[in-house]
């Protein structure tokens, strides 16, 4: 096939996704504009929700589980005053109310560049010592097989269990009369839309998520990021080369050149096949020339390959 149809090389995108579209919308986009179906989403993000949605391409995909593992980092907007029944700006109202006095006082001095103060203060730092989270109702969560959100559109209350989470940290960036923005740096797994919905019910107020950007999953940033509108070329340019994404999301061991044999075949390794053996964990396994032979991880006193990759190459055809 000639160069202009070539399918693109393997590796990720950090897509700049912009308010409105699913992350499968995304997903669909760059098919159209790279010329593949190989392309899939690790971790997504809400249609309201703008910024960094990893999109993995060609053998890429291959990598989802473990590019999707990490804390992430959102800028996010608080309103008090409303709440909806999907815990962000577009659900149907559910609760209205003003904030006690005290809150507006405590919000008006956060406005001004003061500390939080007060009830809260206190309702910050319970959510930064959260470790337990319910998630919302309107989520792709499944129970007994079937979709959370599905359960809502039959007009019933899905019972979702808490999860375990982790708070990293929560910064406040400012406020107003009715409104709070944070910095919020979490595990994966945790839902900013329940941080409101909790926020607003430990300070005696409906509340919901008016605004969510994430500026980080893992190590890709909105530095690595272009908007989802950018052309072919510009996608290729930004492109994170496959062996270089891998070794970002995981731990590399660098095996020796009977170890990467041995790897592409699939074996179980030991630490003869390593030039360093790895630590525990998954390990992103490269040869000496520094491509992604596969992902693996110890077991007892071997190492076992959980995924392989192929020497593709920018030519093959979709």
């Amino acid at each position: 096939m000639s160069a202009a149809a070539a399918a693109p090389p393997p590796g990720v995108l950090v897509v700049d996704k912009p308010a409105g579209p699913t992350s499968h919308d995304v997903v669909a986009r760059l098919r159209r504009v790279l010329g593949t179906r190989e392309v899939g989403h690790a971790g997504t993000l809400d249609p309201a929700a703008t910024g960094v949605l990893l999109v993995a391409i060609g053998e890429g995909t291959k990598l989802t589980t473990w590019l999707g593992g990490h804390d992430k980092r959102y800028d996010a907007t608080v309103r008090f005053g409303r709440a909806t029944a999907t815990l962000d700006a577009a659900g149907e109202t559910t609760a209205v109310g003003d904030a006690p006095p005290s809150l507006a006082l405590e919000l008006a001095a956060v406005a001004r560049g003061e500390a939080p103060s007060g009830s809260l203060a206190r309702a910050l730092d319970a959510e930064r010592a959260r470790t337990e989270q319910v998630p919302p109702g309107v989520s792709a969560i499944q129970i007994g097989g079937e979709r959370a959100h599905a359960i809502v559109r039959r007009g019933e209350t899905p019972l979702l269990a808490p999860r375990a989470i982790s708070v990293r940290s929560i910064a406040v960036r400012g406020a107003d009369p009715s409104s709070i923005e944070l910095d919020v740096h979490t595990s994966k797994g945790f839902y900013v839309r329940a941080l409101a919905r909790d926020l607003g019910d430990a300070l005696g107020v409906p509340a919901h998520l008016e605004r969510l950007r994430r500026t980080a999953s893992g190590p890709f940033t909105l530095a690595d990021a272009a908007p989802l509108g950018a052309d072919r070329d510009t996608w290729l340019a930004r492109l994170v080369p496959l062996a270089e994404a891998a070794s970002r999301a995981l731990p590399v061991a660098r095996l020796t050149d009977d170890g990467a044999v041995r790897t592409r075949h699939g074996k179980k390794l030991d630490a003869a096949d390593f030039d360093l053996a790895p630590g525990v964990g998954p390990h992103a396994l490269v040869d000496r020339a520094g491509a992604l032979v596969a992902v693996g991880q110890a077991e007892g006193d071997v190492f076992r390959v959980l995924r392989g990759f192929g020497q593709r190459t920018s030519t093959d055809s979709t």
